[in-house]
Parts: structure tokens; C-alpha cells; sequence
């Protein structure tokens, strides 16, 4: 069955529909529409909750992260209050230490100094003490070499009764 062109030169309108194919197409679009829904709907289908399980997924990492991020945010700031804490009390330490040990330091110099003025007392003692009887003994050395001289008999009688009138009275 041949069916004439309605326009002889140009742009024409071909009924035949052997010739042009409508029927292969109408199969095909049909053919589409019919199966390729569910096909591609269940690819699609696939594909959306795959993308939904990886958002999903990416919003439980997510909340995780952010949990982590302020246990972080939480166990920084303690560590920065201990690490002040642990900076004062040093601090306090030290200037307990320094202060300890300056005074006793200053106890020591203050024991040093006070053993060097008994130790100078002591000796100056010991040098006057020594004085005074060198100074006895050679009194007494000269007023034993001048007694025979200077002492007669009546004079030697008069001291020993007034030694022996002063021993009485102590």
C-alpha cells in the first residue's frame, strides 16, 4: 500500500507507515513505558537508599565527631585549670623553698657570726685571763724579791697579824 506524499517538492508529510518507521517506534516508546519504570525505578530506588544510608551514615559520624570535638573542648579546659593549678602551686613552692632557704642562710651567717664573736670573747678571755696571771706572778716575783729588803722584823709581825684579822672577818 502505497500512500502519496501530500507535498510533491519540500517539506512533504509521509503517511506511509511501513515506510516511516511509526509502528517500530510506537513498539519502542510503548515498550519504554511499559518496562522501563520498574526497571530504572528500582535502579533508582537502589540508588536512593543508598544515598540515604550514606547520609545517614554521615550524620552518625557526624554527631560522633561533634560528641568528640566537645569531650575534647571539656578534657582541654580541665587540663588548662590543672596546668594553671600545677603552675601556682609550683610557683608557691618555690618562693616556700627560696624563702626556707634564705633563712637559713641568714640562721647560719647569723650562728657563724655569733660563734666568731664568742669564739673572739673566748679567746680574748683566755688572753686577758693569761695576762692577769703572768702579771700576778711577776707582781708577786717582785714583792717577794723586795720583801727581805723592805720587811723587818716588827713589819713582817704587823702583816701577819693583819692577814690573819682579814681571813678571820671573810
Amino acid at each position: 500500500m502505497n500512500l502519496p506524499l501530500l507535498a510533491t517538492e519540500g517539506f512533504g508529510l509521509n503517511l506511509n507507515l511501513f515506510e516511516t518507521n511509526v509502528l517500530n517506534w510506537a513498539v519502542v516508546v510503548f515498550g519504554l513505558y511499559k518496562f522501563l519504570p520498574g526497571f530504572l525505578g528500582k535502579m533508582l530506588q537502589k540508588r536512593r537508599e543508598g544515598i540515604l544510608l550514606e547520609l545517614k551514615d554521615a550524620e552518625d559520624r557526624l554527631l560522633k565527631a561533634t560528641q568528640a570535638l566537645e569531650k575534647a573542648k571539656t578534657d582541654l579546659s580541665l587540663a588548662e585549670e590543672k596546668a594553671s593549678q600545677i603552675k601556682a602551686d609550683s610557683l608557691k613552692r618555690s618562693d616556700s623553698i627560696r624563702m626556707e632557704s634564705e633563712k637559713k642562710a641568714i640562721e647560719e651567717m647569723a650562728r657563724i657570726k655569733q660563734s666568731a664573736i664568742s669564739d673572739e670573747s673566748s679567746e680574748a678571755s683566755r688572753a686577758i685571763s693569761q695576762l692577769r696571771k703572768e702579771a700576778v706572778e711577776l707582781a708577786i716575783k717582785k714583792a717577794l724579791d723586795s720583801l727581805p729588803n723592805r720587811l723587818d722584823q716588827t713589819t713582817q709581825e704587823n702583816l701577819v697579824t693583819q692577814s690573819i684579822n682579814n681571813i678571820e672577818m671573810n
